[in-house]
């Protein structure tokens, strides 16, 4: 199980999570973990009930916030790693609070997702100084909204740069470019996912 991760909203967690799980084996699930403001599956395109939906688009499977887990969030996270067949991924909230540290304590790793401004990545450090105080290995970082990449994300983050990923207007992806670098990113991932 890896958390998609990072401290501010809006920076492009829920894009990368289906974005790695488009590119990943097995029709990955991808879990919604944020339960102030859902939005997975709106951007997947399948219902917001309490059960997994295959996303064609995207070739996963899409488990939207349920009404009920807010109180048993680490239950249904816990369930779902022990049940996992293949790869699960999970959207998780932003910022520092216990709804956002419960998905990095239970994952196996963790990604973290930024845009490349500097108070972007400074929030993504400290969401990968979190993961870390939780004992949860982080094993990489996706830059979004940019072809650059600044000098020294990797020591600022403390772990490698999956990728970086364009800038895209509408649905990022619908976009070539957006897929493409996703894919690059998920063959990092797998790479970074053998020691765990």
């Amino acid at each position: 199980m890896l958390a998609i991760a990072g401290g501010k909203g809006g920076v492009g967690k829920t894009t990368t999570a289906l974005g790695l799980a488009a590119a990943l084996p097995d029709r990955p699930l991808v879990v919604d973990a944020d339960c102030d403001m859902p939005n997975l599956h709106a951007l997947a395109g399948v219902p917001a009930d309490e059960r997994p939906h295959v996303c064609p688009a995207h070739d996963c499977r899409v488990l939207p916030t349920p009404e009920d887990r807010p109180d048993s969030l680490d239950q249904c996270l816990e369930r779902l790693r022990v049940e996992a067949d293949a790869h699960t991924l999970v959207d998780t909230p932003a910022g520092a609070g216990v709804d956002a540290a419960t998905p990095l304590r239970i994952a196996d790793g963790v990604v973290l997702v930024s845009t490349a401004c500097a108070p972007a990545l400074r929030d993504a450090a400290k969401t990968a100084s979190m993961a870390r105080a939780v004992g949860t290995p982080v094993l990489g970082a996706v830059l979004t909204r940019t072809l650059a990449r600044p000098p020294n994300v990797a020591e600022l983050l403390g772990c490698p740069l999956l990728g970086v990923v364009p800038d895209a207007a509408g649905r990022p992806l619908d976009d070539r470019r957006v897929r493409e670098r996703y894919e690059a990113a998920a063959a990092a991932l797998l790479d970074a996912t053998t020691s765990l």
